[in-house]
């Protein structure tokens, strides 16, 4: 039986500081990109993929995140998890339990961006999260990626298993802000702030984790630039101009 996750949690919560000026006074997944919020790019994706509720944490900004989920229209359903201290991708995630069910579900970036290749990418992460499995988490390229990524996040051997960069290594994936998880992955995790790294790396020890590397565009969204330049790649495959920013 193909999975379809119904729940979602989207990582909203951050202060953006590379972001800054842009994010001062807004949060940055209502920053915009082709004419639309990050955050409705992200719930768009879920909504296509049959999500029916999605968590949403909010810290930075907060009011100004949940007035523009509020008045969002349309499917998927959206609930605010206001956290009154920033908790980690990890924490934010343990946080908001209560409102993602028993069974797998997507935890997104805020600020994750991507279009699909001939199939979706969170269809892909699904068909992957077998039984021996509890995370699976969307990895790209690290050379097609024009940001500055650093030496890379993962190496992912001929199976989809994924390992960290050791040290002075160069590895070929960078994390593409979004995986697909069991809560079950949570058991025994600390009260407060966490990062994820900790249960992925949890499930690293253990076998448990696949990587699924992105056949269609993603865009690396740290700072200012960054977000100029994908607005000007956009344009280019609407209009087909293509003066690149870095000509």
């Amino acid at each position: 039986m193909t999975l379809k996750p119904r729940t979602a949690m989207i990582l909203a919560a951050g202060l953006a500081t590379r972001m800054r000026p842009l994010t001062d006074h807004i949060a940055k997944p209502l920053l915009t990109l082709g004419g639309r919020a990050l955050l409705d790019h992200a719930l768009d994706h879920l909504a296509a993929e049959g999500v029916a509720t999605v968590a949403v944490n909010a810290f930075w900004q907060a009011d100004k995140l949940i007035a523009h989920l509020a008045a969002r229209s349309g499917p998927p359903k959206t609930i605010p998890v206001r956290e009154d201290r920033l908790l980690d991708t990890g924490g934010g995630v343990r946080n908001a339990l209560a409102h993602l069910g028993r069974e797998p579900f997507f935890v997104l970036n805020g600020d994750a961006f991507w279009l699909n290749g001939p199939t979706t990418a969170l269809t892909r992460m699904t068909r992957v999260m077998t039984d021996d499995v509890d995370v699976v988490v969307l990895v790209h390229r690290t050379f097609q990626v024009r940001a500055e990524t650093g030496f890379g996040d993962f190496a992912v051997d001929q199976l989809g298993v994924p390992r960290r960069r050791r040290e002075r290594e160069i590895v070929p994936y960078i994390f593409a802000g979004a995986s697909l998880m069991r809560p079950s992955l949570m058991k025994g995790t600390p009260d407060g702030p966490f990062s994820l790294n900790r249960v992925w790396d949890e499930a690293m020890e253990s076998g448990r984790i696949r990587a699924v590397v992105h056949d269609g565009i993603w865009f690396h969204l740290s700072t200012p630039s960054d977000l100029a330049e994908a607005e000007v790649v956009l344009e280019a495959r609407v209009t087909g101009d293509v003066r690149w920013p870095w000509r």
